[in-house]
């Protein structure tokens, strides 16, 4: 499984594994219950690999965030979203201490974290890109 099979749908709680495109939509599978849904052709369903998080600097790919937690809690779950505000600012500044503090709200900081635990719960154990997986299946050129 491949963080761009991996998506979120707008107004669903949870993140889903793409199953095959249907003609009012596509159908997902819900990586909580394993339950299967249309997500119809109105909705916004948006890949994992295609989220980014704002930073001082230039925007970092939501698949580093994610290595960024991994390597910071070992591999085990990271903080709980329900935590408070200030806990989740804190936590989150450890993890990615140049995050745009204007830009980046709450709410962000406790997706990031409900879907991290997530992919954890769901054996993810490693969050590449798109094109990172490209370039580690090319034979390096002597």
């Amino acid at each position: 499984m491949e963080l761009r099979e991996i998506l979120a749908i707008s107004g669903q709680p949870g993140l889903y594994k793409y199953v095959a495109q249907s003609t009012r939509g596509v159908i997902v599978e819900s990586l909580l219950d394993g339950r299967r849904m249309n997500a119809s052709a109105s909705s916004k369903v948006s890949a994992l690999s295609d989220i980014s998080m704002f930073t001082e600097g230039d925007d970092i790919a939501l698949a580093d965030v994610f290595k960024r937690i991994y390597a910071h809690t070992g591999g085990k779950h990271a903080i709980s979203p329900k935590e408070t505000p200030e806990h989740l600012k804190e936590a989150f500044a450890e993890v990615l201490p140049e995050y745009d503090r204007d830009r980046v709200h709450v709410s962000d900081i406790k997706k990031c974290f409900a879907w991290y635990n997530i992919l954890v719960d769901a054996g993810f154990t490693e969050f590449k890109l798109p094109s990172e997986e490209a370039a580690a299946a090319e034979p390096e050129k002597e």
